[in-house]
């Protein structure tokens, strides 16, 4: 059976170890686990069930979306393991043909970090490429700090009910370190459609188990996905928290197979 982690992070071997430095020190967090390349994730995940990943990047400047997503395109191509999803800024220039271009190069969506990115989430810039992407793929988005407006659940909200056609992946279980935020913003436009996903990643740390059980119950296990948030954790570690969850064999197969399938529009397995 598959096992899919659907919130990995990778970087080129030049520039990973400024990457992962760069992530511990946004989040004041100097344990980071991985080393950010595709070769660490795969080797560090060999002796764990975990089959699959989603993996992306962000860009922080507009100029550096080609290249990382040529570099995305490149690795799914090197690693059968790997669903990649592609980057867009706010301020690169052509986004409908960037678009087409990595669609065109076989990625299977996007992923923005609002507050990497330094930009609201629902800013100007953005909605136009929201206004692109609907209905033609999937966005995976960093959602929820509690420092931060930038990636509000509030204006995940306001995206959502302006594009019924976009496929979301509000990510960290729907507003990091505002868990229960998220959720009382979120809740009734996802459980409305079949089109608002959350991840697991970076949250059993905050949460402990108990209260991630409580979490995946209110969001429903039809929309819950795994994810590690490599490499700030370990994945096999991570998997064997959501173990502790004790899921049924049916929650847990669509929390670590089937509802990446559905996100992500890729059959695997």
């Amino acid at each position: 059976m598959p096992i899919i982690d659907a919130h990995a992070h990778i970087y080129p071997k030049k520039i990973a170890e400024r990457a992962v430095e760069g992530i511990g020190d946004m989040y004041n967090y100097s344990a980071m686990y991985g080393k950010g390349t595709a070769e660490h994730l795969i080797g560090c995940t060999a002796d764990t069930p975990i089959t699959h990943f989603l993996v992306h990047s962000v860009a922080t400047t507009a100029r550096s979306v080609p290249r990382i997503n040529d570099f995305l395109a490149q690795e799914q191509h090197d690693h059968s393991q790997f669903v990649a999803f592609g980057t867009m800024h706010q301020d690169f220039a052509d986004k409908e043909a960037e678009v087409d271009r990595a669609l065109g190069l076989g990625l299977h969506g996007f992923k923005l970090h609002p507050d990497t990115q330094r930009v609201n989430m629902d800013d100007p810039r953005l909605m136009e490429f929201y206004e692109i992407i609907a209905g033609r793929a999937p966005l995976v988005v960093h959602t929820g700090d509690y420092r931060y407006d930038y990636s509000s659940p509030k204006r995940l909200l306001h995206i959502l009910k302006t594009f019924p056609d976009l496929v979301v992946d509000a990510a960290h279980m729907g507003g990091w370190s505002q868990f229960d935020r998220g959720y009382d913003t979120l809740h009734d436009i996802a459980h409305a459609s079949d089109r608002v996903f959350v991840d697991a990643s970076s949250t059993v740390h905050f949460t402990g188990v108990r209260h991630l059980r409580e979490l995946i119950d209110m969001w429903g296990t039809d929309r819950v996905m795994f994810g590690s948030d490599y490499p700030m954790w370990n994945p096999g570690g991570e998997l064997e928290q959501l173990r502790a969850c004790g899921l049924s064999e049916d929650d847990w197969e669509k929390i670590t197979w089937h509802n990446a399938e559905c996100f992500t529009g890729v059959t695997i397995g």
